[in-house]
Order: structure tokens, then sequence, then C-alpha cells
């Protein structure tokens, strides 16, 4: 449950934004829709569009000092790169 305005809601009240491909005109389409509801819903054209599954596009920022790992690496790769230049 989350808080929402002045009341309480559970998952089920809340809408997500999802991507959708009809599987006959093969249009594909964003819709608001119930976390709740199935993978399916119908097109403009009137037939069934099935959720499609993207990946999710995001880059981590090995500098920003979030990732010590990734930013050690970046810090080695960069040093043995200017190590090789200069000799």
């Amino acid at each position: 449950m989350t808080w929402h305005g002045k009341k309480w809601r559970t998952e089920v009240d809340m809408k997500r934004m999802f991507d959708f491909r009809c599987s006959t005109c093969r249009r594909k389409f964003e819709a608001l829709v119930d976390l709740s509801s199935t993978m399916t819903i119908r097109c403009s054209c009137g037939q069934t569009a099935y959720k499609v599954l993207s990946p999710v596009r995001a880059s981590l920022d090995p500098l920003s000092g979030h990732f010590p790992s990734a930013t050690d690496k970046w810090a080695k790769e960069h040093e043995q790169k200017a190590k090789s230049t200069s000799s």
C-alpha cells in the first residue's frame, strides 16, 4: 500500500504505462493499465494487443563514486593507456 493524497492505495488501484503490440495490424502503442490486468487489451482495430516486455535502458555513471569497483576499473584502464602512450 502507498499513501496517495488523503487515502491509502493498494497496488491493485494503481495504474502503469505499458507498451502493447497488435497481433493483426502490428501497431505498437502505449496504454495506462491496472497492475492487476491481464497481458492483453483491445487495439483500435478491434483485435487483441499483447503487452511488449522491453529491457530497461539504464547506464551507471562510473565516475559518480557510487560504484567504486567501476570507478577503480575506469581509473586503472586510463592509467594504463596513459603509460602506454607516454612511452
